[in-house]
């Protein structure tokens, strides 16, 4: 299943839910099978450390710092990673409400992390596209 590439229908179909759960953004050294037990939602090995998307409160118990706390938005609409624009749209979007958006494409969906005090925020800007014609 490869999942849909046309813009217009992924930003109208897209229904975008909000998890409970708050994350954190972490860099760390090491490998990943050094973190595997803290069950990282997320991580990308760079040149000058290991990034992890933790749940916040798995980061607090283990001791490893954050800045910010963030809130996990999926857009649950099946996008290729051969679409063109969803996330330059998503994140335009967002921009006219000032709101950060830290994007994670993954192979069914799109996951949009976004300030934790901003969500609620961020979910009425995405729920616009679903009246667009």
């Amino acid at each position: 299943m490869s999942g849909i590439t046309e813009l217009a229908q992924l930003l109208k179909s897209m229904s975008p839910h909000l998890h409970e759960s708050e994350y954190a953004f972490c860099t760390v050294k090491g490998n990943v099978c050094d973190y595997t037990d803290l069950d990282p939602v997320c991580f990308f090995k760079e040149s000058e450390g290991l990034t992890l998307i933790l749940l916040a409160d798995t980061a607090r118990a283990a001791n490893i710092p954050f800045s910010g706390t963030y809130k996990q938005i999926t857009l649950t609409v099946h996008s290729s990673l051969e679409a063109v624009g969803l996330t330059a749209a998503v994140a335009e979007k967002l921009t006219q409400y000032a709101i950060s958006a830290n994007v994670v494409a993954a192979y069914y969906h799109d996951h949009i992390y976004v300030p934790t005090a901003k969500a609620e925020q961020a979910m009425s800007a995405l729920g616009e596209f679903a009246t667009l014609d």
